[in-house]
């Protein structure tokens, strides 16, 4: 199997990505609305429920499995990147099920329930855990970063911002730093253990992008308090 990522064209336009699979390859893709062309025989798609344990049991989440030979492409939304995780063997990453975009054959795929308290807080129910050899997708915001995680010395990682961890590692919801740090700042994980964890960079990108391109109230003040201020003030 190939995967190619595809070149956005303008500022803010979301990417796209194909997959060309020859004889005897098999995706499984987790998001099969985002197809948008398909080349191949009609038969070499096989679409599915999913038995999703948890909170997700309740809705209608579809599958889609693709033969090969075919080539497809998937549209992926503004603002997010696929990144590809080679495995090798027996894994004990949890993954965030949403994230999930495709895994491909000989790799399966385990349900587990976060804590009440957890859910409450992250609004995430189900953390995946993937096992064999293959690859999985997952959408990102941003560049994947992966640090290793060690038995005593915590680790904070923005709840939003987690894509993996390992399933023995010890986490915490919590926050951290003085009283002023700690009530402008998301709830974090507060990670020890072994093993590593991958995170996405570019969560919070939109924010101070917002914040740059704000004039400001002072700016606005200048402007129209001073004469001329809208020809002299930009």
């Amino acid at each position: 199997m190939i995967i190619r990522m595809e070149d956005a064209v303008g500022s803010g336009a979301g990417q796209a990505v194909t997959f060309s699979l020859t004889d005897g390859d098999t995706v499984h893709i987790l998001h099969p609305e985002q197809i948008v062309a398909y080349r191949g025989p009609s038969s070499g798609r096989s679409d599915r429920l999913m038995n999703v344990k948890g909170i997700y049991r309740k809705k209608k989440l579809i599958r889609a499995d693709i033969t090969g030979p075919s080539q497809f492409t998937a549209a992926l939304p503004v603002g997010f990147s696929m990144h590809e995780i080679q495995l090798e063997g027996e894994q004990d990453m949890l993954y965030d099920f949403r994230h999930v975009f495709f895994y491909t054959q000989h790799v399966t795929m385990q349900t587990r329930i976060l804590k009440i308290k957890n859910m409450l807080v992250t609004r995430d129910a189900v953390k995946m855990k993937f096992s064999g050899k293959g690859s999985i997708g997952i959408l990102t915001q941003g560049p994947v970063c992966k640090v290793k995680l060690h038995p005593t010395e915590p680790l904070y990682v923005d709840a939003g911002s987690i894509i993996a961890y390992p399933e023995a590692a010890k986490l915490d919801l919590t926050v951290y730093g003085n009283h002023l740090a700690s009530q402008h700042m998301n709830y974090h994980w507060k990670l020890t253990g072994d093993g590593y964890v991958l995170f996405q960079a570019g969560r919070q990108n939109q924010r101070l992008v917002n914040e740059l391109n704000d004039e400001g109230i002072i700016k606005r003040f200048l402007r129209e308090a001073i004469p001329f201020g809208g020809v002299f003030i930009k």
